[in-house]
């Protein structure tokens, strides 16, 4: 039998001097819900979107100063905790951004809808250089409202999807504390 080559997670190692450069030190909440550091959060998250999407991932957190407590699983609870956070809050983004596309699509089509009609309904019909001016501009105006819902399916959606699936599979992503002298 041959292995693949991410048959075995792509480790992310993240060296700190303290668990306090993990955590963002304005989070008054308790440890196992604790924000990340902006920091250490975007160190994590660049690293994985490095990695193929398929490939499984886990964190190795270096630690110089170990606590007085025991880290590890406060430390696996909290990143498993917020990473989740993260993830239902970037769906619940793109379920945002997918009624705003329908509404958008609405309004679009409503607005070149009602742009033919001004071109058939009070235009002139003549060929005058004006009147193609006019037709061309009110058509032109009519797709432009397109637009929008235009580029949030075609493009604005899948970033926010991709980021929901990396912030998935780093909530469940097998966590390791280490002290690092």
């Amino acid at each position: 039998m041959t292995e693949k080559a991410h048959d075995h997670p792509h480790r992310i190692e993240l060296k700190l001097r303290d668990l306090s450069q993990l955590f963002n030190s304005m989070d008054p909440s308790p440890f196992h819900e604790k924000d990340l550091d902006h920091d250490a959060e975007e160190f994590i998250v660049s690293w994985a979107q490095e990695y193929p999407s398929d490939a499984p991932l886990a964190l190795r957190i270096h630690l110089t100063q170990w606590p007085t407590e025991e880290p590890r699983e406060t430390v696996r609870q909290s990143i498993h905790n917020y990473f989740a956070y993260r993830a239902k809050f970037t769906q619940l983004e793109f379920g945002r951004l997918m009624d705003q596309g329908w509404k958008s699509m609405a309004i679009g089509i409503a607005f070149l809808a009602t742009c033919f009609l001004i071109i058939e309904l009070l235009l002139p019909k003549e060929d005058g250089t004006w009147a193609k001016f006019l037709r061309e501009g009110v058509i032109i105006a009519g797709w432009v409202a397109m637009w929008r819902p235009m580029q949030i399916y075609l493009y604005d959606w899948w970033p926010l999807r991709r980021r929901a699936r990396i912030f998935t599979k780093l909530s469940k992503m097998p966590v390791e504390v280490i002290h690092k002298e």
